[in-house]
């Protein structure tokens, strides 16, 4: 190709982007201070303004935020021990109990501090609000009601009732 032909082709490849990218290029405000003071905006210039005239340049790639990533919360001292396998400390039934302390511990912290959205608070039609539990924070408390069960027979049975 001939350069000034590669050259024409670059310029207006270039001119397209623009034009069908305008969210590529930054954008004018203009802001309009009137004589008493009153301030509004435009996305032109006026023609016949008495005013003060301050362009706005705007960059829409600028107003951009990183969210960070959500990580596991660590696991706490209860769950590890709910996890430990029976017999894990030497003495079953002092096993047994630690696991039924952690079970318990696990489901009142899990009721008393719900995470994030399971419980909302709904308004009443006298005034005040109620607690309306997600679906997902009651099969959350429904399967920590069952670790306690489940620690309460181990540790019945640890001490042979």
């Amino acid at each position: 190709m001939v350069p000034s032909i590669r050259l024409a082709a670059l310029a207006l490849a270039a001119t397209a982007a623009f034009v069908w990218m305008p969210e590529a290029v930054a954008q004018t405000l203009y802001k309009l201070i009137d004589k008493n003071g009153k301030v509004t905006y435009s996305e032109k210039p006026p023609k016949d303004f008495d005013g003060k005239v301050v362009p706005l340049n705007i960059d829409p790639n600028a107003n951009t935020a990183t969210l960070p990533k959500p990580t596991a919360r660590p696991e706490t001292e209860s769950e590890k021990v709910l996890r430990q396998p029976a017999g894990a400390s030497g003495d079953k039934a002092q096993a047994a109990r630690d696991r039924l302390d952690a079970a318990k511990k696990a489901l009142q912290d899990a009721i008393d501090n719900p995470k994030e959205g399971e419980v909302e608070r709904i308004g009443k039609k006298g005034g005040g609000t109620r607690p309306v539990q997600s679906e997902e924070y009651q099969k959350r408390i429904a399967a920590l009601e069952a670790n306690v069960r489940r620690a309460e027979e181990e540790l019945r049975v640890a001490q042979g009732r």
